[in-house]
């Protein structure tokens, strides 16, 4: 919904940044997970910390998303391609984040083992659905990681753009 408010409420603001948070720091520690040596101290650490943050993310943006739907938003400023550039982006980056969700998932629980979440809670594995479903799934995810970062890198610099360019309230409205 979009409507005359000059700016997104408190909770909108603050499940965007903390997404913006996640998204950066999921990918980097999934960027640097990759190269972990198999003896290194964080090969088995690492993975579960991503994990678990990753699942954890997951519900918060089911949460982002419902909140979305149930409240107010500020209009986009901009002309009619960038507003309909907004809008397209901001679908495409729900879609990659459930995509990389998705895809997360099917990579950890492929051997049939649930996923630890912080050693509280433990999310069931349903194992393999196809052949190769690890290796596949892992190529859907880091490239949807690397479409996801870019896209938001291309969300800041628009958000740049309208602000010192523009000189609209684009970027005053989420801060």
């Amino acid at each position: 919904m979009s409507s005359s408010l000059v700016t997104y409420n408190k909770l909108a603001k603050l499940l965007h940044w903390f997404s913006a948070i996640m998204v950066i720091g999921l990918f980097a520690a999934g960027y640097w997970m990759v190269d972990l040596s198999y003896y290194s101290e964080w090969y088995q650490t690492a993975p579960h910390w991503h994990k678990s943050f990753g699942l954890c993310f997951v519900v918060i943006t089911l949460g982002r998303l419902i909140w979305k739907l149930v409240s107010n938003a500020p209009s986009i400023e901009g002309s009619a391609f960038e507003k309909k550039a907004a809008t397209y982006a901001h679908y495409l980056i729900y879609i990659l984040l459930f995509t990389m969700f998705l895809s997360g998932y099917l990579i950890s629980t492929a051997d049939g083992r649930g996923i630890a979440i912080f050693n509280w809670i433990e999310v069931p594995g349903l194992g393999s659905f196809i052949e190769n479903q690890e290796d596949l799934a892992g190529q859907v995810h880091e490239y949807a990681a690397y479409i996801l970062i870019g896209l938001s890198g291309l969300h800041a610099l628009a958000a740049l753009k309208h602000h010192f360019i523009d000189k609209d309230n684009t970027l005053k409205k989420m801060l």
